[in-house]
């Protein structure tokens, strides 16, 4: 019988045992004699090195330590939508209910709560044969979501019994003829990609609802997108936005080493948002992941997989799941802090050397797919990370490594945030490599001639930016009439076209419909403004005042008033300087 596995070192959140001859990469162990929840890092000989997910303080040398056999898993199943879990899974709510506000060192809780019952009506008879990813039925988890309950990756056979009833997810529903037990839920482990069908091509959007998005820099539907922004650039408003009005059937948010007070905030707002939809709890297809600063930094890199697991499994349900992590750069931190304890090559400001192939990996999981399994259905899961580069430096290395694999790039100045510009997206540095492909579904669905609109106000914003440094450099009167209605039509569409205001109900989001009369109209002025421009009329500043505030009347109007608001403001762009031609 070998010797039980004891602490022989302990540094900050990492431990080292010994002897643990048949210890796994990335195994789960329970560490010291309170329990503490670990995960095996490094293996040399029988000696282990682990990454410990709750504070270590108080671990002595000589503590026990005891492998569980299995890495750490995400428990999936009714029970997700609503919930708000810690970056290793544990339910807080129900955490608060027996502990109070603080966790305590080695508490173990099931992500699901083993004492709810379920409805489950069952999609196939007995006799049938099932296998990976196929539908065996359905509960319905919430007021019009249907949660499909799937054969766990690995698992084929036989149905012999599967019947409908009230079951807890500890319960089975059925079994196959080889004796295996069907359950409501069951686990994965978080670092391993679920298993899907054939990739689908990024040819369709996620709509955002957020126009200086869906017009000019799009996010395929499955893609992934960084967001780098400074503090108070409004990163967590985007993202709010996005959890309410982009077009997904659910949504994951994963807090990854943020502000406890900020923390606190969004878990205070989040759950008080309405689904612009429904008009039901924006939670009701919601699942957070939440990790503050303060806590061991070896659970942020849990946080971000446990959240990227649950969003896959919804996928592979058929639907269209948006994961929305803030930030990257606290995760990319921790894997700084954890490598530096190892003692590990350092790369470019002391990241590790792997950190570019890390977040690829990371990445490489969004997408859209055809679900394994049947009936036929395909899913999305579309990925928005935030990054908060030190002192808005795009250079560093976090946001260059995901902009290797990113494939939309939203930055935000903190210069446009100052002036009151939301989303304070800078057109200059963003991009999107999604736009061409996208361009002929926008040219169905939005307008006809999207995409030549598209880089018609994109040459104008960047005309716009050149004519603005001249100003300051010559001042305004210096510049020709035709120059200075350039400037003027720039900030129309800056002010008007692009900037959105969260708290209005008309404008938090824009239909692609009012979006592409927005843009028309603000390019007709431009036009209109050059035309009077070269004809030598002169244009009262009345004039585009009252146009101006015409277009904004078309912003702040309802959708079913778009179009008619829109013909005014056309008949009064018509009449600038003279009207005719």
């Amino acid at each position: 019988m070998s010797a039980a596995a004891t602490l022989t070192r302990v540094t900050g959140a990492l431990a080292e045992a010994r002897p643990l001859p048949g210890a796994a990469l990335y195994e789960l162990a329970r560490v010291g004699r309170r329990g503490l929840l670990g995960e095996v890092i490094r293996v040399s000989g029988d000696r282990a090195t682990l990454q410990v997910y709750e504070d270590t303080a108080g671990l002595a040398a000589g503590e026990p330590v005891e492998p569980t056999g299995g890495p750490l898993t995400a428990q999936l199943g009714p029970g997700l939508l609503g919930s708000i879990v810690d970056g290793v899974g544990r339910p807080l709510r129900r955490l608060a209910e027996v502990m109070g506000d603080f966790i305590l060192p080695g508490t173990a809780v099931d992500t699901l709560d083993p004492a709810l019952r379920w409805s489950f009506t069952p999609a196939r008879p007995p006799g049938d044969t099932v296998g990976s990813g196929d539908v065996l039925g359905v509960v319905l988890e919430r007021p019009g979501f249907e949660h499909r309950i799937l054969v766990p990756p690995g698992v084929a056979g036989v149905i012999e019994q599967l019947e409908a009833g009230r079951y807890t997810v500890a319960e089975p529903i059925g079994r196959l003829r080889d004796g295996t037990a069907l359950m409501l839920a069951h686990r994965w482990p978080v670092r391993r990609p679920r298993p899907a069908g054939e990739r689908l091509s990024d040819d369709r959007p996620l709509v955002t609802g957020q126009r200086v998005f869906d017009l000019l820099f799009p996010a395929a539907e499955g893609g992934g997108v960084v967001v780098p922004g400074g503090f108070g650039t409004g990163k967590t408003i985007i993202e709010q936005s996005l959890a309410k009005y982009a077009d997904a059937d659910i949504v994951v948010y994963v807090g990854c080493g943020e502000r406890g007070n900020e923390m606190a905030e969004l878990l205070h707002d989040f759950p008080r948002l309405l689904d612009a939809r429904t008009g039901r709890p924006l939670m009701d297809r919601t699942v957070m992941v939440v990790n503050t600063s303060n806590m061991p930094v070896a659970a942020r890199e849990a946080s971000v997989y446990l959240g990227m697991t649950i969003a896959e499994y919804f996928r592979d349900m058929g639907y269209r799941v948006a994961l929305l992590a803030d930030s990257l750069s606290r995760w990319a931190e921790a894997l700084r802090e954890i490598s530096a304890r190892l003692a590990e090559m350092p790369g470019e400001e002391g990241y590790p050397t792997y950190l570019a192939s890390r977040m690829g990996e990371f990445f490489e999981r969004a997408g859209r797919v055809t679900a394994a399994g049947t009936p036929e259905r395909s899913g999305s899961l579309t990925l928005v990370a935030a990054i908060s580069p030190p002192g808005g430096d795009l250079s560093e290395p976090v946001t260059q490594a995901t902009l290797r694999v990113a494939g939309a790039l939203w930055a935000l100045d903190p210069a446009l945030a100052q002036q009151r510009q939301f989303p304070a997206v800078d057109w200059n540095t963003s991009y999107s490599l999604y736009a061409d492909q996208l361009g002929q579904w926008f040219a169905a669905e939005g307008g006809p001639d999207w995409p030549r609109l598209r880089g018609e106000v994109l040459e104008l914003l960047r005309r716009g930016r050149e004519l603005h440094e001249i100003a300051g450099l010559i001042g305004p009167d210096a510049l020709q009439d035709a120059d200075r209605h350039t400037l003027d039509s720039a900030r129309i569409v800056q002010e008007i076209v692009l900037g959105q205001s969260a708290y209005d109900p008309n404008d938090a989001s824009s239909t692609l419909r009012k979006t592409y009369r927005l843009v028309e109209l603000a390019l007709s002025i431009y036009r209109r403004t050059l035309d009077a421009a070269e004809r030598g009329a002169r244009i009262e500043p009345g004039e585009l005042g009252m146009v101006r505030r015409a277009l904004a009347a078309v912003r702040e109007a309802p959708a079913d008033e778009v179009d008619a608001r829109a013909a005014e403001t056309e008949r009064l762009i018509a009449g600038i300087a003279g009207g005719g031609g």
